[in-house]
């Protein structure tokens, strides 16, 4: 059934423009722009309007951690912050490492959850970092990348024998760039603020170390990469020389970096814990910066759901992650308002980079394109209750937070899954 939007702001990542205009959509894909009204026609009131959030790295509990998060859970979450497409990560329960596997979150995605759904594939059996997947059948089976998530490779042999592979199959890996013997135990960052508290702390030369040791493998092998949770300004020197240098890589910071930092823990408020840790003030600006110029090139919300008995326990013993999905799109808008970011540069981040970085449809306001899409008033504000988030887990940094940007309407391939009475 053919729709028209009126009246909207059409914020397009890929003209980087933000102007009034309507939108025409049919048969699940974008058919006009700025052309004659047909169809049903839905006035925006002056709203934004804008290509569907694409989110990496979303956790989700099926199989082995229902209790936390399942697919119809997350799926509702998502569509309610205006996430279209969920890029989930491997880290299940057991891990993601095989077609099978990989195969049944297909077919219970599909079943329940009313946004898109991509699955990864682990890069070592079990997540273990000794040997590799099959990663050509893993292909054949919808895998979009490789990861074992915050399990950082070790063995140097394994870890570029994997990329070597991956790169014959035109792959893209993804890493955690992290020194794990120095980040083990850790909670929050080091400094002054971690020795008044107390806690067990890593130096963010940790990260720079992982990636420093990522890069010169890629520079090795060849392979496509993408560095998924940078968030200390130690790192994008190293970044920035293997993008002049070529290489097929790619960045992306979860969103608790942009918007937050280490004195947010507080008297050990655990819904601040988060892995990597959150870092200091002038890193969280120096991300954000590297988000506007276009040297980080996506941004996420790391999902990641646990459990009240999990995090309700001493800091350093707490689990880390915080969910994100409900939280992305307003925590965002906090980048917007502080003039840090304008809106197109904002939606580079969140839809258009990540879906060409994946080979994924959508993040475009052109003719042809999936009609992913979501509705947003960013100056709404609001207090956020956790209680209200429509995922299962609630451990949410922004619990009790005022914060402006809600989501109006959310529509996937045409079909509205979010907005009106869901709102």
């Amino acid at each position: 059934m053919t729709t028209t939007f009126t009246n909207a702001r059409l914020i397009n990542p890929e003209t980087g423009t933000d102007a009034l205009g309507s939108l025409t959509i049919d048969g699940g894909l974008i058919t006009g722009v700025n052309e004659r009204e047909t169809g049903d026609v839905i006035d925006c009131g002056g709203k934004c309007l804008a290509p569907g959030i694409v989110d990496i790295g979303v956790k989700i509990g099926e199989p082995g951690e229902r209790h936390k998060e399942s697919f119809k859970t997350a799926g509702h979450a998502a569509a309610a912050g205006g996430v279209t497409t969920m890029v989930i990560r491997p880290d299940t329960t057991p891990a993601v490492d095989t077609p099978e596997t990989l195969a049944f979150v297909g077919r219970r995605a599909g079943q329940v959850a009313p946004v898109n759904v991509h699955s990864m594939g682990a890069l070592t059996k079990g997540r273990e970092g000794r040997e590799m997947v099959e990663m050509g059948f893993m292909l054949d089976a919808g895998a979009v990348a490789f990861t074992d998530c915050d399990h950082v490779v070790t063995d140097n042999k394994v870890y570029s024998r994997a990329m070597t592979y991956a790169r014959s199959l035109g792959a893209l890996i993804i890493g955690h760039p992290q020194d794990p013997q120095l980040s083990k135990g850790a909670a929050v960052t080091s400094g002054k603020f971690a020795s008044l508290r107390g806690l067990p702390a890593v130096s963010p030369q940790a990260e720079r170390m992982g990636l420093e040791r990522d890069l010169a493998l890629v520079e090795m092998t060849g392979v496509a990469y993408h560095a998924d949770s940078l968030s200390t300004a130690k790192s994008l020197p190293a970044l920035e020389r293997a993008k002049a240098a070529g290489l097929d890589v790619s960045a992306g910071v979860n969103i608790h970096h942009l918007t937050l930092n280490e004195f947010d823990v507080g008297d050990y408020r655990t819904f601040f814990k988060v892995k990597p840790p959150l870092r200091s003030e002038e890193d969280r600006l120096a991300m954000a910066e590297a988000v506007a110029s276009g040297l980080i090139d996506i941004i996420s919300s790391m999902h990641t759901p646990q459990d009240e008995e999990s995090k309700r326990l001493p800091f350093e013993e707490a689990a880390s992650g915080a969910v994100g999905l409900e939280t992305l799109l307003p925590a965002a808008m906090r980048l917007v308002h502080a003039g840090l970011i304008d809106l197109p540069t904002l939606w580079r981040a969140l839809s258009l980079n990540p879906a060409r970085r994946l080979g994924l449809p959508g993040g475009e306001l052109t003719k042809g394109a999936p009609a992913d899409l979501v509705l947003f008033d960013p100056d709404a504000p609001f207090v956020l209750d956790r209680f209200k988030l429509r995922s299962k887990s609630k451990n949410t940094p922004f619990d009790g937070a005022r914060m402006e940007g809600k989501v109006l309407g959310t529509w996937v391939a045409g079909t509205r899954v979010f907005g009106g009475d869901d709102a």
